[in-house]
């Protein structure tokens, strides 16, 4: 019996007269002036009831669909109010207002070419529309900006797209994809809070844009944050599986993150020689990766070090400061290479000099006192009047040792000498130069002078000494 009585309504309502077009056309524009009045209070969700409630009782009103138009352009609702302007001019061809409106929202979403021909035709129906002239020119500005962008991308002049892009946006404020453009470039500028800024933006609006998921997951990538970028990449690849420049980064970030933890390690192993190549080949993935190739050369310095290559080791510290001038660990790791080299080449230095402490015959702890009776003792024994009755090759050799006891003792009798000398440091910059050493004056001052000592033959090849 319900289901009996309701049919019945229907059809009582049903059989009720329909409302007039005269009504239905007083009661739009009834509710289009309503539209009006809030519009003109800048109340624009009002007006765009009113302006909804027109079109539902009178649906084939171009002004109806333009009015709205405009609401939703002043709402930044702009993909909505492109539909009701081209229902508008649908309705009305010669309705210039909903061609503008249309060419407006083209140029707001950054479509500058269908803007171009929308304004094209108002001019066609007005000539001398002076608006349509001015947004005719923007557009071309636009387009001009886009030219530019595209050559200097491919540049990577980044600093001038964003320039390009900045300047377009003034005409485009709902583009995205003039948005990604200068985010992307803000990314590979290191400008990553900026970049990270727009991306979250339009992910308010959209969270299935590929595009922005793309650059949030590029900063998280050039900041070093691998695990987190991948999967904004893969996010991004869902939601568009031909995204070319998420299918590299992703690849890129995975091979980088893999490389890494490989050379790790090998390091950890004490694999010195595969982690250098781990990391290298690691560095060679993505040069615009700046904070993990900083880290990558700082994590070869210290294996180079390892390896005992420190020059190699502070180059690669010095890379990683040039790429990233906060980086304190690759600071302190470069001081600590400078410092192992400064050591490596005292000892060095050390090993290809004369060993003074040797030539004497004495320890590195030496008193003043044995230095001297050791000197004393190897002078005399190696003096050249000593050896006047051996053999010349003989007679040189002797020569030559008697003047390096005389360097030796000259060198360690000096405390400051002997210090410098102990450090491994040029005792040339004292003024000391070796090649002019005369092994003699040491000898004839130690001994008194001139006259106060000779050697005399007591038999074949026997020799003993007086003192005058």
């Amino acid at each position: 019996m319900a289901a009996g009585a309701e049919c019945d309504v229907i059809m009582a309502a049903a059989e009720e007269p329909p409302e007039s077009e005269e009504e239905a056309r007083r009661e739009a524009e009834s509710f289009k002036e309503q539209g009006n009045a809030y519009y003109a209070k800048k109340d624009y969700n009002e007006a765009y009831n009113y302006y909804t409630k027109a079109i539902d009782t009178c649906p084939n009103n171009a002004s109806y669909y333009g009015n709205r138009a405009a609401t939703l352009m002043m709402l930044g609702r702009f993909r909505e109010a492109l539909g009701d302007a081209q229902q508008s001019v649908r309705l009305d061809d010669s309705f210039v207002r909903g061609h503008l409106r249309e060419g407006k929202c083209h140029l707001s979403l950054g479509n500058a070419m269908a803007a171009s021909r929308c304004f094209q035709r108002v001019l066609e129906l007005d000539h001398k529309n002076s608006q349509a002239q001015q947004e005719l020119k923007n557009a071309t500005t636009v387009l001009e900006y886009e030219k530019i962008a595209e050559v200097d991308f491919e540049k990577r002049d980044f600093r001038k797209v964003v320039f390009c892009m900045d300047r377009a946006l003034e005409f485009a404020p709902a583009c995205h994809r003039f948005k990604i453009l200068k985010a992307e470039c803000l990314a590979l500028l290191g400008r990553y809070p900026e970049a990270q800024s727009v991306a979250s933006d339009i992910l308010r609006m959209d969270s299935t844009n590929a595009d922005a998921l793309y650059v949030r997951g590029l900063c998280l990538y050039y900041e070093d944050c691998i695990e987190k970028a991948v999967q904004f990449f893969v996010q991004a690849l869902r939601m568009a599986p031909d995204h070319e420049k998420a299918c590299i980064a992703c690849r890129n970030a995975k091979a980088l993150k893999a490389k890494k933890e490989d050379g790790n390690k090998a390091f950890k192993d004490g694999n010195y020689k595969l982690a250098y190549e781990l990391y290298t080949e690691a560095l060679g993935i993505d040069p615009n990766n700046i904070k993990t190739n900083a880290k990558l050369y700082c994590n070869r310095g210290t294996v180079n070090s390892k390896l005992r290559k420190l020059e190699e080791a502070i180059d690669d510290c010095t890379n990683a400061v040039k790429l990233d001038d906060t980086y304190i660990k690759a600071y302190l790791r470069r001081a600590q290479h400078k410092q192992l080299l400064k050591n490596a080449q005292v000892e060095l230095k050390k090993s290809k000099r004369k060993d003074y402490y040797k030539i004497l015959g004495v320890d590195k702890n030496a008193s003043e006192d044995e230095i001297k009776k050791a000197y004393r003792k190897r002078a005399l024994m190696h003096h050249p009047d000593r050896h006047s009755g051996a053999s010349a090759e003989v007679q040189k050799e002797e020569e030559k040792k008697f003047k390096e006891v005389g360097e030796a003792f000259t060198i360690l009798s000096d405390p400051k000498k002997k210090a410098r000398y102990d450090s491994g440091q040029d005792l040339e910059e004292d003024g000391l130069n070796m090649g002019d050493f005369d092994a003699n004056n040491i000898f004839k001052a130690f001994f008194g002078g001139p006259g106060g000592f000779s050697f005399e033959a007591s038999g074949p090849g026997n020799f003993f000494f007086q003192f005058g």
